[in-house]
């Protein structure tokens, strides 16, 4: 392999995973599913995120990415779309919460934990199944993940590069989604972990909430 695609691949590696890695609606949503659903529920809505990519990789790869960044509407649209969803997903989090507020009953704050650990299979199965597609818009309606994928095959990766080695790129780029998310997932729903964090996982997601809802907020009025 010549110099140049061996700087060229590390580039990509180095710079997907500091991406990954860092903290955003991804993490906050991974958490939130993690510890409230479970750890099946956190690795499936890691894979979800991870699909989510795939969206903005297809059209990155067959050139129309360069044309959707340079549109304003196109990302006015999606900026607008992913911010009503993180909105959505932070009031979710918050709603019980509310609702009790509202209703004037407290004690309904104390019963949110023990009356999740009721479910039924069939209602574990869909909310699982739910889980996946809540990871998928996460990623798929985030307009910053669309500008990283962009930017990074148009600036980091040559265009002489070979299509079949730009496909294995995006493979690569969902996969460490997927991993990272998934490992996540899977420490936050250690048994070590759940013992510490039992008495503070209800407000582990109302922060998740404010978090997420904040996210939408901050994307909503463009703030940086």
């Amino acid at each position: 392999m010549p110099a140049i695609a061996q700087i060229e691949v590390i580039a990509v590696a180095i710079i997907t995973i500091l991406a990954v890695i860092s903290p955003g609606p991804d993490f906050a949503m991974v958490t939130r599913i993690a510890l409230t659903r479970g750890r099946r529920a956190g690795v499936l809505c890691a894979i979800g995120i991870g699909s989510g990519v795939s969206i903005h990789l297809v059209y990155t790869l067959i050139g129309l990415g360069v044309v959707f960044a340079s549109n304003v509407w196109v990302l006015t649209s999606l900026r607008y779309l992913g911010a009503a969803y993180l909105i959505w997903l932070g009031i979710s989090a918050l709603w019980p919460d509310i609702r009790a507020l509202f209703s004037k009953r407290p004690a309904a704050l104390q019963t949110r934990m023990t009356n999740k650990s009721t479910n039924r299979p069939e209602a574990d199965q869909k909310r699982n199944g739910s889980a996946f597609w809540i990871g998928f818009a996460c990623n798929a309606l985030n307009p910053k993940t669309m500008l990283f994928i962009v930017s990074l095959f148009s600036q980091m990766i040559s265009p002489d590069t070979p299509v079949l080695m730009e496909i294995g790129y995006g493979f690569y780029i969902a996969a460490c989604h997927m991993i990272w998310f998934a490992l996540v997932a899977v420490a936050l729903t250690l048994p070590s972990v759940q013992a510490r964090i039992a008495a503070i996982k209800i407000w582990i997601e109302r922060g998740v909430g404010l978090c997420l809802a904040g996210l939408g907020i901050k994307l909503l009025t463009g703030t940086n």
